[in-house]
């Protein structure tokens, strides 16, 4: 989720004709990418969540395997939870403040996370239903319930 994600702030910011000057895409590190200028903030902010969440879905897409589904739906639960808690936290380096301060528009950030944390649960849910029931039955057991 994390590379996806930062990797559309840097696709984002190319794409605007931004300057990277540094960039951080290791797992084990908190990722960011600094533009140097960045003509178009805006552009670069919200490439983030919606690359996040358009690479792994587009990837699963594509896969068509119920793990792909299951990591994708992640993705898109993950990237909405990401704002939702970075508005609440009022971090100033987190993408929400960022996208506060370059002028986005606190609706249009409530509809992303609605949208994304809504679908995102469903599909996570489904996916974690389809991929440990199928485990399940390899082991021979009985697969969780759907309920």
């Amino acid at each position: 989720m994390t590379f996806t994600h930062e990797i559309g702030h840097v696709i984002g910011g190319w794409v605007c004709g931004g300057h990277l000057k540094t960039a951080e895409l290791r797992p084990w590190q908190l990722p960011y990418s600094i533009f140097n200028p960045d003509p178009y903030p805006l552009v670069t902010l919200w490439s983030g969540p919606i690359l996040g969440v358009v690479i792994p879905v587009g990837l699963a897409l594509f896969i068509r395997q119920s793990v792909a589904w299951f990591v994708a739906s992640f993705c898109v639960l993950a990237n909405g939870l990401y704002l939702a808690v970075g508005g609440l936290s009022g971090d100033n380096l987190l993408d929400t403040s960022q996208l506060l301060q370059h002028g986005a528009h606190p609706l249009s950030i409530g509809l992303y996370c609605l949208v994304t944390i809504s679908i995102g649960y469903v599909g996570f849910r489904r996916s974690c239903i389809r991929v440990f029931s199928v485990n399940d039955r390899k082991n021979g057991t009985q697969p969780i319930s759907r309920n």
